[in-house]
């Protein structure tokens, strides 16, 4: 009996090895964390349960029958994040560099189908070299399954993804069709097709860092959702973000302790927007202010600057935050501005996270890169994504609502349960110089009129009070009162039920 004990501690040793001591040591000099140690980071101390630790490939072509590493490649099981269920992989760079075989897939599916059977959160560590090239289509095959599951998991249980090393060709489907994306800067990339194939085909000369490092994608494509500086760094604050997400879709998001009052009065506010109305200043103070313990995790914040997306919590309850930045572009809507916030609408709305929408906003973006780039149909996803979402939703217009941006950004058209104004809101068409030249364009030669017709105009639209007056603003509030008038319309919104016709599945515009 000793004998066998002994054996299956010297395999599961060799399993925990991975690569080798070399390569786990290489793997440490490019400031990389093995596998099992970013799992270790991630769960909670001793929650880790793996599945499939003796699983080999099964392949024999190239004289891969010769090496057979335990595990083949990927770390899979499941364990607790503050004592919350999560499922998990791994990929293991030193074990023949992460790649992707037909049993290094069916692991990942297996831990796939476990979370929609169990209702937990999928975690996927990226760190692979791509398809294992000697198994041909089954590796292709594999990865087919992966992103099968993926696509059928989505809105059903939380999918994150961690880029911790490179992920190249088809293997970057599948985080694409995750919810979050994070990835670690200076160490991981993404892209389709590397510098080298870049090279021959188009003759751009650029790196790997430039084609698809974190800040690529943080700040031009928009396919990572946040960037951090190391191993550690990332997964502290991918244990954060699953603290503000229900499990799975039938599970309402989580409520914690939380020691603010809800009736707090911040007076700061009423000063927050200046009276020059062309002068920025900093939504995030608002946000910051309204949250408990002033605790906000943004998503996605260095893209798109001119809205803000992210999580809060009122009441220990998890709350999406959608916001207006003043500060950049004035807070204008655009076509990346409309993607980011439709696409965290919809996540939103997938499991049961109430929205907040914090609304300053002149307009639309002018200018033909914006009407080629198709800004009305990119617009239009926001729309969409608004008018369709049934969990509660509160609005607080704190300036400008002006024309199309103003219906979209949560307006009581779309459905939104409370709109909130404060006093120096402004719900108009358009700004009054810009309205007042074309009511009274034959009045362009005198400026006194224009000046009269333009103070006339502010005087009777320049406020919250006609829209007020038709019911779309369901109140004007102090901006000092703003915490305790959202949390308590929240908090009166627990029990909503609304629903959408039947429908196979909507046609979003994408």
């Amino acid at each position: 009996m000793k004998d066998i004990l002994s054996e299956l501690e010297d395999r599961r040793d060799g399993a925990r090895l991975g690569g080798g001591q070399k390569r786990i040591d290489a793997q440490h000099g490019r400031g990389k964390l093995t596998a099992r140690e970013r799992i270790d980071l991630l769960l909670d101390e001793g929650s880790f349960e793996e599945f499939d630790m003796f699983v080999t490939h099964r392949c024999t072509d190239f004289g891969m029958e010769q090496q057979k590493p335990a595990g083949d490649g990927v770390v899979t099981g499941w364990g607790t994040i503050n004592g919350r269920q999560v499922y998990v992989f791994s990929q293991d760079f030193t074990v023949l560099g992460g790649s992707v075989s037909a049993t290094h897939a069916a692991k990942i599916v297996k831990i796939m189908d476990m979370a929609m059977e169990n209702g937990a959160p999928v975690i996927g560590i990226n760190d692979s070299g791509g398809a294992r090239i000697q198994e041909g289509v089954d590796s292709l095959a594999g990865y087919g399954d992966v992103f099968e599951r993926n696509i059928r998991a989505s809105g059903v249980v939380p999918q994150i993804s961690v880029i911790m090393g490179p992920c190249a060709g088809g293997a970057v489907y599948s985080p694409a069709m995750t919810d979050f994306i994070f990835m670690v800067k200076d160490s991981s990339y993404m892209f389709v097709t590397g510098p080298d194939v870049v090279k021959t085909v188009t003759n751009e000369q650029v790196t790997a860092e430039e084609l698809g490092g974190a800040s690529t994608h943080t700040k031009k494509s928009s396919v990572a959702d946040g960037a951090f500086e190391n191993d550690v760094e990332a997964l502290a604050e991918v244990r954060r973000l699953v603290d503000f997400l229900p499990l799975n879709n039938r599970e309402m998001p989580p409520v914690r302790p939380f020691f603010d009052d809800p009736a707090r009065v911040e007076n700061s506010l009423d000063t927050l927007v200046p009276e020059n109305p062309n002068q920025p200043y900093d939504m995030k103070e608002l946000i910051l202010k309204l949250a408990d313990e002033g605790d906000f995790y943004e998503i996605q914040e260095d893209f798109a600057k001119n809205i803000i997306t992210g999580f809060i919590r009122l009441e220990g309850r998890t709350v999406g935050v959608v916001a207006n930045q003043p500060m950049v572009l004035a807070g204008v809507l655009d076509i990346d501005s409309a993607r980011k916030a439709a696409r965290f609408v919809r996540f939103c709305d997938c499991f049961e996270i109430p929205l907040l929408t914090l609304v300053d906003v002149p307009g639309f973006l002018p200018g033909t890169s914006q009407e080629y780039g198709g800004v009305i149909k990119h617009g239009a996803k926001l729309l969409y994504a608004y008018g369709e979402a049934t969990v509660p939703k509160v609005t607080v217009i704190t300036r400008k609502a002006y024309g199309g941006a103003y219906v979209v950004m949560a307006s009581k058209h779309l459905r939104a349960d409370f709109n909130y104004a404060w006093p120096t809101a402004e719900v108009a068409v358009m700004g009054a110089k810009g309205a007042t030249e074309i009511i009274h364009r034959g009045d362009l030669g005198d400026p006194e009129k224009i000046a009269q017709h333009t103070k006339d105009y502010e005087d009777r639209f320049a406020n919250p009070f006609v829209a007020a007056e038709r019911g779309f603003i369901d109140e004007v509030i102090m901006p000092h009162s703003t915490r305790k008038r959202v949390a308590r319309a929240f908090a009166s919104l627990r029990s909503k039920k609304q629903k959408l016709p039947w429908k196979k599945h909507d046609n979003i515009p994408l």
